[in-house]
Formats: structure tokens, C-alpha cells, sequence
């Protein structure tokens, strides 16, 4: 457990918000009667946010919000029927707020106004500690901490000399470049510079980066991270569970 910056210790959060909203354009047909975090991955009979929320729990949350939108209702009726290793509730959108309206809104219907607050996208499915990324967040004083994923690149590189001989060739190799892994740990007063429609990522990121306010937790070697946007994510996705489990 990490200290705050008066020395007073603080505890992980225990609450989270997941965006479901979202049309899964690109993962039809599988999205054409449900939303996407409602998607099955192949050979589990578990969606993803039934994946999520799994994973939350035995992070230490208690409580979570799932902000819907597209087919919200094929959402709740599961929610409604799932045996839940947490609380949850679920808010919708009228109408879409974007990304970071869709976390301001979610966040109103947390339980603990004053804790902080995990967050993560609805299509993410990950294992790592969110713990320790809660820890890393307190030790900067910040108000938002987003996990960076490095993610492999979907073709094979080459490699070549200073002379322009092709040296090797490496099959999907991790990219040079970290990403937004789509997980986050937000302070309790973050909630407040979130904007009322539109993404947080041009709105409140770029103004916590300039005042060292924002941090970025890279995963720790070996953690699993996966975003499920195609179909052909979701039979990786299978294909690494089974190896996970040879």
C-alpha cells in the first residue's frame, strides 16, 4: 500500500467504470444483436465484460459501473441474470457523450464520490495487477494513471545493415511505441475536469501531461493484454487462452 503525499497511507480503490457503449462496427457480425463487450470469446461461454468484471473483483473492487449505450438492453438482461462476483449497476446513454462524457457520467453513479476510481474500456481483456498500478499512480501524486500496453505489430519486420542488406526477418515483433492500453486509475477529483461530452483524451489528458499530472504505468513483462476490435482478435484471443492452459 503506497503513501499518499501527506505521509497518510491509501488504500487501492474498490470501484471501477466500464464504457460498453460502443457499436463494435468492426467486429459484425457478432455485433449485430449485442454490444460489443457482450461478445463471446471462443471456447470460454464467458463475454468479455463477464471477463472484466472477474478480473476487477479479484483486484479488491466491490462496486462497479457499466456505462451502456448500443443494445444496452441485451447488457442489463445478462448483468440481471449473471451470478456477479461484485455489485454492479449500469447507467445509459441517451445519446452518445463520447468517451470521456460517457466516464463523467458513469462516475456520478459511483458509490464513494471521494475515492478514487478505476476505469477501463469494454472491450479490453487483460491480467495484470491493478494494485500495484494504484501504488504507481499514488507514488506521483497524480490524477490520472493510464496502463501502457506494447502491443505486437500485426505484420513482420525486416531488418537490414547500413548498406540495405536484409539482415533477418522477425514475425510480428513488439512495436517500438507504447500505447493508451485502455485501463486507467483516476483520482477522486478527476472526475471533475472530465468534459460533458467529448474525449477525455483531448480534453483532460493533454492538460494533466502539461502539468505532470498524468502518469502512464507500463504492464508488466509478460501480463497478458488483448483489445478485441475484429474477429480475428477474438480467435487469437482463443488461441492464447488454450496456450495459457496447455
Amino acid at each position: 500500500m503506497a503513501d499518499t503525499p501527506h505521509g497518510h497511507p491509501e488504500a487501492p480503490p474498490t470501484q471501477a467504470v466500464i464504457l460498453a457503449g460502443g457499436q463494435g462496427s468492426r467486429l459484425r457480425p457478432y455485433t449485430d444483436d449485442r454490444p460489443k463487450p457482450m461478445v463471446e470469446i471462443p471456447g470460454t461461454g464467458t463475454p468479455i465484460i463477464g471477463h472484466q468484471l472477474s478480473w476487477l473483483a479479484t483486484e479488491g473492487v466491490t462496486d462497479a459501473v457499466v456505462s451502456c449505450g448500443h443494445l444496452a438492453g441485451v447488457l442489463q438482461d445478462w448483468l440481471a441474470t449473471a451470478r456477479l462476483p461484485l455489485r454492479v449497476t449500469t447507467v445509459v446513454e441517451d445519446e452518445p457523450l463520447g468517451r470521456g462524457g460517457a466516464l463523467k457520467y458513469a462516475a456520478a453513479a459511483l458509490p464513494r464520490a471521494d475515492a478514487p476510481w478505476y476505469a477501463t474500456n469494454g472491450d479490453i481483456w487483460t491480467r495484470f495487477s491493478l494494485r500495484e498500478m494504484a501504488a504507481f499512480h499514488t507514488e506521483r501524486d497524480a490524477a490520472a494513471t493510464l496502463a501502457l500496453a506494447r502491443p505486437r505489430i500485426p505484420w513482420g519486420a525486416v531488418e537490414t545493415d547500413a548498406f540495405g542488406h536484409v539482415t533477418d526477418f522477425i514475425e510480428a515483433p513488439p512495436s517500438p511505441y507504447l500505447i493508451n492500453a485502455g485501463v486507467y486509475v483516476f483520482s477522486a477529483g478527476f472526475r471533475d475536469l472530465l468534459p460533458e461530452r467529448g474525449d477525455h483524451e483531448r480534453a483532460a489528458f493533454p492538460r494533466l501531461a502539461r502539468e505532470r499530472r498524468l502518469a502512464g504505468f507500463p504492464l508488466p513483462q509478460g501480463a497478458y493484454w488483448r483489445a478485441i476490435d475484429t474477429a480475428k482478435d477474438l480467435t487469437e484471443a482463443a488461441k492464447e487462452l488454450v496456450g495459457d492452459h496447455a
